[in-house]
């Protein structure tokens, strides 16, 4: 995954990315994907993942902005089903 990553760092242009994501940060995004695609619906996924990068890039802890995702899709799960 991470060459992956390095490749679309690349294409893009944004040299001033770093990629340093261990298991920790990968899972996190992971999860936040996840939980927006089986609680909510399959296409909120890619825009959560974005949206949890935009409150990182703000200064967010990603393992909590995950955690918040969850709780939230599965309130949104149990409200709207």
């Amino acid at each position: 995954m991470n060459e992956w990553l390095r490749e679309v760092i690349r294409v893009l242009d944004l040299g001033e990315v770093t990629l340093d994501i261990g298991e920790s940060e990968l899972k996190a995004i992971l999860d936040g994907a996840r939980y927006a695609a089986h609680e909510v619906e399959r296409p909120a996924a890619p825009v959560t993942t974005y949206l949890m990068g935009m409150a990182v890039a703000r200064g967010g802890d990603l393992q909590e902005i995950s955690e918040t995702i969850e709780a939230l899709a599965q309130a949104w799960s149990e409200k709207n089903n």
